[in-house]
């Protein structure tokens, strides 16, 4: 049958065939549950019930005049303020592993091998290290005459919980983000390098006119994947603390959850959950702006 048709056709019936079930895949299990999401947010469903009562833009309203929900994004500052010292440290690490520097093989494996490491394991070996008593931190603290410091509760001093959840996340992301950088740096022609040499360019003007110029893309996909994971970040603080002491590292993907799971309120969870999307694609208008401003001059 498709002898008797001609290339264009056969061409056009071939990708089709081929991306009719990708595109079912798709459609099943991302935009499908999209739109419940949305239509679940404007209804005071209760996670259970076959009746869905219409509210409009109730939960919306909720969301919006309760205070305590948009405080627990203070709560996420920590993981954003530790991924852009992540990210500074990935490029350093990048850049030196990029050189002529004995073993550096052996020393990208050892610095990308918390990221394949289980999310969950990764936290309780880090309750481990940062119990009061007996913690791995303590006793160092403790071992290196710090003993001022050796007694602190890291997960259960309000302001100091989130930065010791985010350092979790630093020691297990670093190395990804490391890898990533070298990929760029090997992608910059070399030629680049020997022309500075050349006219007299030292090291520090090589990075700054040269190198990052060159892996500006790449810095800004991580500096997103880094925002979006900041307000995204659930498992550490989920594990580790609950959201505590009293709240203060509970973030908001956990409240989202608590209100859908603990509270049987699905319709405000959807609403909370819709926000966020919006709030992330804001934000990454907002650094696509800032970073891009004067680039086309």
């Amino acid at each position: 049958m498709l002898g008797t048709l001609s290339y264009n056709k056969q061409k056009t019936i071939i990708i089709v065939s081929f991306l009719l079930i990708p595109l079912i895949l798709l459609g099943t299990f991302t935009y499908y549950p999209a739109l419940k999401l949305i239509y679940y947010s404007f209804t005071n469903w209760d996670g259970y019930s076959p009746e869905k009562p219409w509210v409009g833009l109730a939960n919306y309203k909720e969301v919006f005049t309760t205070p305590d929900i948009f405080k627990v994004f203070t709560h996420n500052f920590a993981y954003f303020a530790m991924g852009i010292i992540q990210n500074i440290v990935a490029i350093y690490f990048a850049v030196i592993l990029t050189g002529k520097l004995r073993g550096k093989t052996g020393f990208r494996i050892l610095l990308f091998l918390p990221y394949i490491m289980n999310g969950v394991a990764v936290a309780f070996m880090f309750g481990y290290v940062f119990d009061t008593t007996n913690g791995s931190l303590n006793v160092f603290l403790n071992n290196i005459g710090l003993s001022s410091l050796a007694q602190t509760s890291w997960l259960g001093t309000d302001g100091l919980v989130n930065y010791s959840l985010a350092s979790t996340g630093f020691w297990r992301f670093m190395g990804y983000n490391m890898v990533i950088y070298i990929a760029s740096l090997q992608a910059i022609p070399r030629d680049i390098y020997e022309a500075a040499k050349i006219d007299g360019a030292n090291s520090m003007q090589t990075l700054w006119r040269i190198t990052l110029p060159n892996m500006k893309p790449v810095i800004q996909l991580n500096l997103f994947l880094t925002v979006t994971g900041a307000l995204e970040v659930f498992d550490l603080p989920f594990v580790l603390t609950k959201g505590g002491p009293a709240g203060a590292s509970q973030t908001y993907v956990m409240r989202v959850v608590d209100t859908a799971f603990a509270y049987s309120n699905y319709g405000l969870a959807s609403a909370m959950s819709i926000i966020l999307l919006f709030f992330v694609v804001f934000v990454l208008l907002l650094q696509q702006l800032v970073l891009n401003r004067g680039g086309d001059k």
